[in-house]
């Protein structure tokens, strides 16, 4: 494990590294960043839409009892770090956004439908009331083949092998090649302006918190090249991967035992 004395900042994936895709983090994992955030600034960072870190992670820290206060070192790098969002004034208050054209919101949207369906993969017969296979994210557009409602199950079923998303993302590259496409968690797919991964948003996290790449570690279930988490090992920035949040439970109870 790397030096964790020299480390003052967490930083994690969300799906399947805190989680399990689409659920809130479960209660070891909100009682252990709760301790976290005592020593560490923590910021998660993933391709979920503000809404969803409040889900996955704010409201279960309220749960576990983290205060105000613990807040104040919880830092949410939304949309893969291209919007962030701080504990101030008792709320949390939108630092940054780098929004799309919305005329690229309509040319990425309208491409992916076309492309999943060509490829037989366009599922919206499956999808829950109200839910939506294509969200516009504001500064991306996602694609949840199943929607965000659908079980745990089906989606870890869905794709295994990436094989679907990876067909996906061949046909929108040939049809619309000017725009950054990234598989992510179970069955979505992120589009963004080019370069707007997560080395982006990591070098913004680095700005906002004025840390050095030194002090921080982080954790990630994609960290193989084409990997979401990728971006961030080709920075240079420690980094453990994790299979599951099991796993990044073990390592976060380690790095507690070490500075206690």
């Amino acid at each position: 494990m790397p030096e964790i004395i020299k480390k003052r900042i967490l930083s994690f994936d969300i799906d399947q590294t805190l989680n399990i895709a689409k659920t809130p983090i479960p209660p070891e994992i909100a009682e252990v960043l709760k301790e976290c955030l005592k020593h560490f600034e923590i910021c998660p960072i993933s391709g979920q839409k503000f809404e969803q870190f409040l889900i996955q992670i704010v409201n279960p820290l309220k749960t576990a009892g983290a205060m105000p206060e613990d807040f104040a070192h919880l830092h949410l790098f939304v949309a893969q770090g291209t919007q962030y969002y701080k504990f101030q004034n008792n709320d949390w208050q939108q630092i940054y956004n780098f929004p799309l054209q919305d005329e690229d919101i309509v040319k990425i949207t309208t491409v992916i439908e076309e492309s999943a369906r060509e490829l037989g993969f366009w599922e919206a017969d499956k999808l829950a009331p109200d839910d939506e296979i294509i969200e516009n994210r504001l500064s991306q557009v996602t694609f949840s083949a199943l929607g965000q409602k659908a079980s745990t199950d089906a989606k870890y079923a869905w794709d295994p092998d990436l094989k679907k998303r990876q067909a996906i993302v061949a046909k929108c590259r040939d049809k619309l090649p000017d725009f950054l496409y990234e598989i992510g968690g179970t069955t979505s797919i992120n589009v963004a302006a080019p370069g707007m991964n997560k080395r982006f948003g990591m070098t913004h996290l680095l700005e906002e918190l004025s840390a050095k790449k030194s002090e921080v570690l982080y954790f990630g279930d994609m960290t193989q090249p084409g990997g979401n988490d990728y971006p961030v090992v080709e920075m240079g920035i420690d980094t453990i991967t994790v299979r599951s949040h099991e796993d990044t439970l073990y390592a976060l109870r380690g790095v507690l035992g070490i500075i206690k």
